[in-house]
């Protein structure tokens, strides 16, 4: 199979997704004995939790108490995020996958406090349609196209996201012109790691150069605890826990052809999170050039100096210096390689509101602790 029809199919899978839900109603709302049963839904992974209203609003009714219902959701007394993508909040959440996914529903007492007002299908769609627009604007630079579109285009785009109609979604959004990075850069990736952009810049003097912007939600979760197996990562109980990096990654292309030859997934991870992959031996060599320099001040015997970066070649750090290790990267449900060609990724699991969201898991020790996978 060719790397096309490959990610064809990337794609229909995608759209076809779901996670197995198993909703229970909270405690506390429950007015009848015995208590009602569990409602088991399949939820597609594009989609967003409130639209489940429809199916969960008949099944736990009538023993509701009186009251507006507000529906939210939380998992292991977390209040789940409603503007969140269903898929996202499960593989963040979820660290060793749970199939089903039981969560716990509400429809009273809404955590204002914690989460931001949702009046139901209304503000999930100006959710996405407003998450559209900053995508539209990080990619070409304005978002016209996206506030041009005609009240027919805009609501075919949402109800395709509702049903997961990837055809009529693909029909409606070409309109757009959201071109990220184009089949040309997908089809025949270059096996070539890429090279540090001092070196490109230096050997790459062809023709006009222009950036492809790619629009990336990261979400980073850091354990200070150490670890093996997933299932023995500590949860997630608050919020706090999650790092949100909302910021493009941008691609040098030229003359029809991506400037850095195959510009790889570790390659976007390493520009969203440059601490991660800050080589060792480069910081021992410094360290160890102005330890025999005459005189250095204070701040030269310094020369980097941030949290994150890994044990120098003699093993004496500051107590409060930390060593990471990047544990885990999921996309939709996917653990790719890190050497899969970005351009892949991007074209076939970004969210129909053209973000790319990558949750990542850091694991971080005191460096004179070991790491778990240099045991």
């Amino acid at each position: 199979m060719d790397v096309g029809a490959m990610g064809s199919e990337a794609q229909k899978y995608l759209w076809e997704g779901a996670i197995p839900l198993q909703i229970h109603l909270h405690d506390s709302e429950v007015t009848t004995l015995p208590h009602p049963s569990p409602a088991l839904v399949l939820a597609p992974r594009m989609g967003y939790l409130p639209l489940l209203l429809p199916l969960l609003k008949p099944h736990f009714s009538s023993t509701l108490p009186p009251g507006v219902d507000t529906i939210w959701f939380e998992y292991k007394g977390l209040p789940l995020k409603w503007y969140i993508p269903t898929g996202v909040l499960f593989d963040l959440l979820c660290a060793e996958q749970e199939r089903p996914w039981n969560l716990t529903v509400h429809f009273r007492g809404y955590p204002g406090n914690i989460l931001t007002p949702c009046e139901g299908e209304d503000s999930v769609k100006w959710s996405f349609i407003n998450s559209l627009k900053e995508a539209a604007y990080i990619i070409n630079g304005n978002c016209k196209n996206v506030m041009n579109m005609s009240q027919s285009d805009q609501v075919e785009l949402w109800h395709s996201v509702l049903n997961g109609n990837m055809e009529a979604y693909q029909r409606v959004s070409s309109k757009l012109k959201l071109e990220t990075v184009g089949d040309q850069y997908v089809a025949k990736p270059n096996s070539n790691l890429l090279k540090s952009q001092t070196n490109t810049s230096e050997t790459d003097t062809g023709g006009p150069v222009k950036t492809g912007r790619i629009p990336v939600r990261l979400y980073v979760w850091s354990v200070s605890k150490d670890f093996d197996d997933l299932e023995d990562a500590p949860p997630i109980d608050s919020w706090d826990q999650i790092s949100y990096v909302n910021r493009p990654v941008e691609i040098c292309i030229e003359e029809g052809k991506l400037r850095c030859k195959c510009f790889t997934l570790r390659d976007a991870v390493k520009a969203l999170l440059p601490e991660l992959f800050m080589e060792k031996t480069l910081i021992a060599d410094e360290t160890s050039r102005v330890e025999h320099e005459e005189d250095p001040s204070e701040d030269e015997k310094n020369p980097i100096n941030q949290e994150g970066v890994g044990e120098t070649e003699d093993g004496c750090c500051p107590s409060d210096e930390v060593e990471t290790k990047l544990k885990l990267v999921r996309i939709q449900g996917i653990e790719p390689k890190m050497e899969i060609p970005f351009s892949w990724v991007v074209k076939n699991l970004m969210n129909p509101e053209y973000f790319l969201h990558i949750c990542v898991c850091i694991q971080k020790v005191p460096q004179g602790k070991q790491l778990s996978h240099d045991r």
